[in-house]
């Protein structure tokens, strides 16, 4: 009998230890730091992040007074706070991170120069204890004019934004540290992390933060430091959502706690709801959390909330959160055009969450969808109205008030080669097709790859795989949904005609048959040094139609050429291009305009409009831009879906 107590003992230590035992990501990224990009579509921007970007966004933070606001808390000389969100901090926090990017792949002494100055300052900026917010310091009794809690710290966590300040500080330290070496900031960051330890830890007062971010930061410098405090302060926040009673009964987001997603304990989240960015970190953190941790309850979790926002929830563009009211998702297939909000940061937070979801799986459906923000959502920027789908004529405006996109942008272009390569085990992933070249480890072998591409406007790729020794591995190279004749996983948005591309592939000059292959083309056989592979994929323009429940779209198409949503604006057509129509049957022709917005490829074809006040149709030719490129050239009507013509 004691021989049975004893082995059960045993077992539950052992279970036990497992359940708490710190396990990673099965799949790594090629980090972007070990990335060079060198293709004509890329580089350019992020030659531009840190040329002009970068140091405009520090500018702005002078002339807006958020810089002051450290000068003023780090009392060098007196003044009042100059800004009226109490989150402004963090756009400081955001840019650094991205000059720390960008110092890593390009030294650049003047800037380093400028962010030390700036850390000396946030360093002053500190009170004893390692609180940081540059208000409270300047004068409590004064809070920003959008504060809505009490003098004390602490008192308003679900709007306050203190934890969300701390933990873009957090990512900025561990990137600036990353870049330089440099621990000053890591140091502050660290003492604020202790801090947070102290007042939220176990047993400690139990709050969630109402905007997600600082569980992300905190596994950061649990990744730095190995201190797994910061990963159980980082799950202690997200264990806690959900354990306040909020009324089921409320008449808005903000009532039932759902806004900040606080409704329900978040294994038990299977909807994404609420503000559309917060979800997007929290579901971030708690990929993290369930690698870590090996959880999986989370991990059912995020693949219910993924299936939702992809099966329902989500634009043709990646853009998510449709309502501008509370920036939030709306209910199933609620997706207005002309209303869309669709935040950058919201797409953001979507990149970010696809690329773990992908790392937590290998599989290439969370890297579509990726690809396709990337493209669309993503870069189309930011209006002061968000990224709508649909336009009466917008203007963009480089700077903000609340300026959380623009800083947002700073810290991500830089970071965007390393979503291109990951490896795991004996495989290298080769996701996104950019102009690059890396050097990593498979098989503790180095491998060196290069990869030439025109894309995103043709897909023809030129891949040099150069081991230092012959050694045999898995070059997966991902098949893009659109070349599969799926434009997003589910059934939320379909081609309305036609099968999957074209594809030819050679290695070192021989014709290789694919067979048949879902996402990924797989290559397994031993690679020398000087392998080239060139893999062809035909490109047509398809027409896209959405979900019959998605009413805003009913009767209507879209149209595609590769990763690229395409739309039409008023200035290049003559015409309300929302009153236009087009027939299913189109023919298209593809053309390079090298001289327009940097350089693009446009489509042209035949679309109809109402002649008057007569059924008959008048036909135009018809011209539709890259949706990325919309609102560049002056204000201009503009649509991404079109009414289909009558047979």
């Amino acid at each position: 009998m004691k021989k049975i107590v004893s082995w059960l003992i045993a077992l539950l230590i052992v279970t036990s230890c497992s359940k708490n035992k710190i396990h990673d990501y099965p799949v790594r990224p090629v980090p972007f730091t070990n990335v060079r990009v060198n293709d004509n579509f890329w580089l350019p921007r992020i030659t531009t992040n840190r040329e002009i970007t970068i140091p405009y966004s520090f500018h702005m933070c002078e002339e807006t007074g958020r810089i002051n606001n450290f000068i003023y808390a780090a009392g060098i000389k007196p003044g009042k706070f100059c800004t009226v969100y109490p989150f402004d901090d963090s756009d400081v926090y955001k840019i650094l991170e991205g000059a720390a990017y960008s110092l890593h792949a390009y030294p650049d002494k003047k800037l380093e120069a400028y962010c030390d100055s700036l850390i000396r300052l946030i360093e002053m900026a500190q009170e004893p204890d390692g609180y940081l917010m540059t208000w409270r310091k300047i004068d409590p009794l004064s809070p920003p004019t959008t504060w809505s809690g009490g003098k004390d710290r602490w008192s308003d966590i679900s709007n306050g934004h203190e934890l969300y300040n701390m933990g873009h500080l957090y990512e900025a330290a561990v990137a600036y540290y990353q870049a330089t070496g440099k621990r000053q900031l890591l140091n502050v960051a660290l003492k604020s992390a202790d801090l947070v330890w102290d007042v939220f830890g176990p047993g400690k007062r139990d709050s969630v933060p109402g905007h997600e971010e600082i569980e992300i930061g905190l596994v950061k410098l649990y990744r730095v430091t190995g201190d797994s405090k910061y990963l159980q302060m980082a799950r202690l926040f997200i264990d806690r959502r959900g354990t306040r009673k909020y009324s089921p009964e409320g008449k808005n987001l903000w009532e039932t706690g759902a806004y900040w997603q606080n409704h329900m304990p978040v294994t038990q989240q299977f909807e994404a709801v609420g503000h559309a960015v917060r979800a997007g970190y929290l579901y971030s953190a708690m990929a993290d959390v369930s690698a870590l941790y090996n959880d999986q309850d989370y991990k059912i979790a995020l693949d219910h909330l993924w299936d939702n926002v992809v099966g329902g929830k989500m634009y043709l563009t990646g853009g998510v959160g449709a309502s501008g009211t509370g920036e939030a998702f709306g209910s199933d297939y609620e997706l207005p055009n002309k209303e869309a909000y669709a935040e950058t940061c919201a797409a953001i937070a979507q990149i970010f969450w696809n690329h773990r979801m992908f790392l937590l799986t290998g599989q290439a459906k969370y890297m579509d969808v990726l690809e396709r923000i990337l493209y669309n959502g993503y870069i189309s920027g930011v209006s002061l109205e968000g990224n709508v789908l649909e336009s009466d004529g917008a203007s963009r405006n480089p700077w903000f008030s609340c300026s959380c996109c623009p800083s947002n942008i700073t810290r991500f272009i830089p970071s965007v080669p390393g979503y291109i390569y990951a490896t795991r085990e004996d495989t290298l992933f080769l996701n996104l097709f950019i102009g690059s070249e890396t050097t990593t480890q498979v098989r503790g072998r180095e491998i060196r790859i290069m990869q030439e591409t025109d894309y995103p406007w043709e897909c023809n790729l030129k891949i040099s795989v150069n081991p230092k020794k012959p050694v045999s591995f898995v070059l997966k190279i991902r098949i893009p949904g659109w070349a599969r004749n799926k434009p997003v996983p589910g059934d939320l948005y379909e081609y309305s005609e036609g099968t999957g591309s074209q594809l030819s592939l050679k290695v070192n000059g021989e014709n290789v048959k694919t067979g048949e292959y879902e996402d990924y083309i797989v290559l397994d056989r031993k690679w020398k040094k000087g392998d080239i592979i060139e893999l062809n994929i035909d490109m047509p323009v398809k027409m896209v139609v959405a979900n019959k429940n998605v009413r805003a779209d009913s009767g209507k198409i879209a149209i595609e050429r590769g990763p690229l949503v395409y739309c039409a604006e008023s200035l290049d057509n003559g015409i309300n291009v929302q009153e236009l129509c087009i027939p299913v049957n189109s023919r298209w022709n593809v053309e390079k305009m090298p001289g327009l917005l940097h350089g693009i490829e446009v489509i042209k074809g035949k679309a109809f409009i109402p002649s008057g006040h007569s059924v008959s149709m008048r036909e135009i030719n018809f011209t539709a831009i890259p949706y990325y490129a919309w609102a560049h050239r002056g204000e201009s009507k503009m649509t991404v879906w079109f009414d289909t013509c009558p047979e």
